[in-house]
């Protein structure tokens, strides 16, 4: 099947991205824009390159001087487009841009609150559940969302992405005949080069009881240039995979990367989403649901709605559990089942991801069940 591209003199009309209009990119041929590499290598990582792009408040100003560190500014141009230059609550730039709530921390906030550190058997591989680990291929990533999980590896590093770097993880794996599961993520598993990705995958794939490769990506939203013909070929041949790609809001869905989802499916690849619940973002149970519409729309499956790790430096977005059982609540009934996730907190400490919803098994005695639907009204069901 022919893969969907354009001549890149045609792509910034199909992809709707005026960056022309942007001071910092006026001058930019649409082929550089279209390199991932290039995009890559022209990063924003300054408070001078980003004041060319927004409006700049202090509470920001201050949050890049702090963030200076590992995980310090990082916003791909792609991304800079879609950020609102004049208001401080847009919800890509909230995302992306570094405020000085970030350095305070509360008592209950950890640096690694899902102990995946604890449970890791070997480097780059966590192993919690019985049949399936977690390999963590990079610690890159195209931007730095300030809400990382795992602000503690992702960020600039010197490490290197070679293959004999996950030799222990793969005899792990081989030795371990109960895994028929792995998910490939970081990081951003897509930030490898072909070559290096391909390695991985051809590892994983010679183990005979192997049956389920997973990625997480946050490529499309940050990065939908990384999404190109030769890349598309070479997944192909490891085929199938299932991509979760992390989603927040409607605005992060635009024509680019409605381009990159659809040549991914349009050749085989199972798209799902993974959204974290963030204050002030996508808190309201009509931002979550117009999202989960839209990513419908470009065939991507709405998944699972994190709530926000009580990882150093994020209490700024954290949400009351109530926020997210509410849009559950104002989802389940009211819209495709396919448009509602699965709500689900990652036990601090190691737990797991543990679903939470509204109640609706109101009482249950000698196979009596007594229910409510999503408009209130009450039903018996006898066994």
């Amino acid at each position: 099947m022919a893969l969907p591209f354009l001549p890149a003199n045609q792509l910034s009309r199909r992809t709707g991205i005026d960056y022309h209009d942007i001071e910092l990119f006026k001058d930019v041929n649409p082929l550089d824009w279209e390199d991932w590499h290039w995009q890559m290598k022209n990063r924003i990582r300054s408070k001078e390159a980003l004041a060319k792009v927004i409006n700049l408040t202090k509470e920001e100003e201050m949050g890049i001087r702090k963030a200076s560190g590992k995980l310090g500014l990082a916003i791909t141009p792609h991304l800079a487009t879609l950020m609102d230059p004049n208001d401080p609550n847009c919800p890509v730039r909230r995302q992306f841009v570094a405020l000085a709530a970030e350095f305070q921390t509360s008592p209950h906030e950890m640096s690694d609150p899902c102990a995946e550190d604890r449970d890791s058997p070997v480097p780059g591989l966590v192993h919690r559940y019985p049949d399936r680990v977690l390999f963590l291929a990079t610690e890159s990533c195209a931007a730095y969302c300030r809400h990382c999980t795992r602000r503690r590896l992702v960020g600039d590093h010197s490490a290197t992405a070679a293959p004999s770097k996950f030799e222990q993880a793969f005899e792990y794996i081989r030795a371990n005949r109960k895994i028929r599961d792995v998910l490939i993520s970081g990081g951003d598993p897509f930030m490898l080069e072909d070559d290096n990705l391909e390695e991985i995958l051809k590892n994983l794939r010679s183990i005979s009881h192997v049956e389920f490769l997973r990625i997480g990506t946050r490529i499309p939203v940050s990065l939908p240039q990384r999404i190109n013909e030769k890349f598309i070929k070479m997944l192909k041949k490891y085929s199938p995979i299932w991509l979760s790609i992390h989603f927040n809001h409607p605005k992060e869905i635009n024509k680019r990367t409605k381009l990159a989802c659809d040549m991914l499916s349009d050749n085989g690849f199972p798209l799902g989403s993974q959204t974290v619940l963030l204050r002030g973002i996508n808190d309201k149970p009509y931002v979550m649901r117009r999202l989960m519409h839209e990513l419908l729309e470009i065939r991507v499956r709405p998944y699972y709605i994190y709530q926000c790790d009580p990882v150093k430096g994020t209490a700024h977005f954290r949400t009351p559990v109530a926020a997210g059982i509410n849009i559950i609540e104002k989802m389940r009934g009211h819209t495709s089942g396919y448009a509602v996730p699965t709500y689900v907190i990652d036990g601090p400490g190691g737990g797991g991801k543990i679903p939470v919803s509204p109640n609706y098994m109101l009482s249950q005695a000698k196979g009596k069940y007594v229910l409510r639907n999503y408009r209130g009204k009450i039903y018996t069901y006898i066994e």
